[in-house]
């Protein structure tokens, strides 16, 4: 998935601050990144390095902005009336394991769906320490590292090796199939999210 331009939140404090939590962007209001209108998170930081990933600007741990897993949630609860779940992507969101548990408890209850992207596999995520636990509050993931010569770009798979896993029965895959490709959302300052399945450009 793609996120240009930094349209979330600052880092505040709040009475609960959580975890703290590196971010490349937040996006509120997309229908690219899983069934109807979600909130999308896109996590700083990967290590996996697949050839052709056309999101290396989430991948250096250094770059992107903190904030804490405490704020992100309530700002999420705000919105829940308005968007049927969020969609956790990156960089890589199993690399900040701790952080990515704790906002997902924090959404217990919210009504939000819950959807993770990870280049791991999921025997590999079952063998890290908290990633049964994480799984245990999402209801889809999608699986596996993006092959570019396996490209396909439908149903929020970006290479055909890539696994779709119903975690819980709120969706089935035909949900899946009319997620659009791609979207570009402008914003009132000027700024644009570009997400969705790529490569693909603006021109």
């Amino acid at each position: 998935m793609v996120g240009i331009g930094k349209n979330g939140l600052a880092g505040s404090a709040s009475s609960e601050v959580g975890k703290g939590l590196q971010v490349h962007a937040v996006e509120w209001s997309s229908r690219a990144n899983g069934p109807g209108r979600r909130a999308v998170i896109w996590f700083q930081g990967c290590t996996l390095a697949c050839p052709g990933c056309f999101n290396p600007a989430t991948h250096a741990t250094s770059d992107g902005y903190m904030t804490y897993t405490g704020q992100l949630a309530a700002d999420l609860g705000v919105r829940a009336d308005q968007i049927e779940g969020i969609s956790i992507s990156g960089g890589e969101p199993f690399q900040q394991p701790d952080a990515l548990l704790d906002l997902l408890q924090r959404l217990d209850g919210s009504g939000l769906s819950r959807l993770l992207f990870s280049g791991y596999g999921l025997a590999e995520l079952l063998r890290q320490p908290l990633g049964a636990a994480i799984l245990a509050h999402a209801d889809v993931l999608i699986a596996g590292r993006y092959l570019a010569r396996h490209q396909r770009g439908h149903a929020l798979l970006g290479s055909a090796n890539q696994r779709v896993h119903l975690l819980t029965n709120r969706y089935t895959l035909t949900d899946l199939i009319p997620v659009p490709r791609c979207e570009v959302i402008l914003h009132t300052d000027g700024s644009y999210t570009v997400s969705g399945i790529g490569p693909f450009s603006i021109s």
